[in-house]
């Protein structure tokens, strides 16, 4: 699936992302009044206290482990699964079919038959958040996955203990994607913490999607600068640092794969790379852009800085290590791990060298 140009709105037009939202919200009220139709007649149980929401796309050979990680959770609560599967051709969608047949009460699947992202729609989650019936909703896409028992009771613990606290997130486990290798740490803080909103605009490393769970209501009404993102997790969590501080718990609750075929970076990769780099970074700034009016001008210096940091980052994935090691970009330079700081300077000290010892582990000549 190759990734679509995105055409400039005309003033007071809407884009294809926001009709289909509005769309979806107006589908959730109805569904939502035949729920409760059913809870008062004694079909159904009391409303969840947490969404699930899990968006699939060929997910295969994983989907059985991140529906089983959900289904493990031991809490005292009750809890939905809301999924959308955007017309996967490799199963994906008969293993959750067997699932929803199991577990009818719980798991409310959306299985389609036309592809939403090649239609323009970056952000499936727009079909999951206006159904969403619980206080809070926990995120986890499917070829991720939970693999602590506790998680979601320890986060909706912190939660409910903590009205003003907007997002509880966790550390990740990193996985190549046959699960066989591990791949390090997503771990961006050392100790339980609390995180301030300008830190979650200003982070210096990403949040793994599938330690989310925030309260419900920040999802209710979605601003143009999310539907507008080539990406949901970022303008998600903006949205997100506007309502309250987050908590951090330094703890290793979930995986998250990489390599994945169907997944975002993959696609990414394919076709003109330095050209979805430029047009990513673009649409990334002018989202920081629309995110700093809508915020009043609150997390300005923050924002102009994440931009700057998008900016950095397509530099170091192009390549173009004359920008990356530039003075003025010294302190992005700072925060990347060791190891990208080491082979980008042995690339640059020892080309070919590099050149030959990347064929020798590719096994090619």
């Amino acid at each position: 699936m190759e990734m679509e140009e995105r055409k400039v709105l005309e003033p007071g037009s809407q884009s294809i992302a926001a009709k289909a939202w509005r769309r979806a919200a107006e589908e959730a009220r109805a569904e939502e009044e035949r729920l409760c139709r059913q809870e008062k007649e004694g079909e159904k149980g009391n409303r969840p206290l947490v969404s699930i929401c899990c968006i699939t796309y060929n997910h295969g050979p994983y989907i059985r482990q991140t529906l089983e990680g959900f289904l493990m959770q031991e809490t005292d609560f009750s809890w939905e699964l809301l999924i959308h599967d955007d017309a996967s051709t490799d199963g994906t969608q008969d293993i959750i079919r067997e699932y929803a047949a199991r577990f009818p009460d719980r798991i409310r699947p959306i299985l389609r038959e036309e592809n939403q992202y090649s239609k323009g729609i970056s952000n499936i989650s727009i079909f999951n958040f206006p159904r969403a019936r619980g206080t809070y909703i926990a995120m986890c896409e499917g070829d991720d996955c939970w693999t602590d028992p506790k998680k979601l009771q320890l986060q909706v613990d912190y939660l409910r203990a903590h009205p003003d606290c907007a997002l509880c997130f966790h550390s990740a486990r990193i996985v190549t994607v046959d699960g066989s290798v591990s791949a390090g740490r997503m771990r961006p803080y050392r100790g339980d913490r609390r995180v301030e909103p300008e830190e979650i605009v200003d982070k210096t490393s990403g949040y793994p999607t599938a330690s989310l769970v925030f309260p419900a209501r920040i999802m209710k009404e979605l601003p143009d600068y999310y539907l507008e993102c080539p990406v949901g997790d970022i303008p998600m969590q903006l949205m997100m640092a506007q309502e309250g501080y987050g908590w951090y718990i330094d703890r290793d609750m979930s995986i998250y794969r990489v390599g994945v075929s169907s997944s975002w970076t993959t696609l990414m990769k394919q076709g003109d790379y330095e050209k979805k780099q430029r047009r990513y970074c673009e649409e990334m700034k002018r989202m920081y852009e629309a995110f700093d009016r809508e915020s009043g001008g609150r997390f300005h210096k923050q924002a102009v800085r994440a931009a700057r940091r998008i900016y950095f980052l397509t530099q170091v994935n192009t390549k173009h290590y004359e920008t990356v090691l530039a003075p003025k970009y010294r302190e992005f330079y700072r925060e990347l791990d060791f190891r990208t700081r080491f082979f980008i300077r042995f690339e640059v000290m020892a080309p070919g060298l590099y050149r030959w010892l990347q064929r020798r582990v590719r096994g090619t000549n």
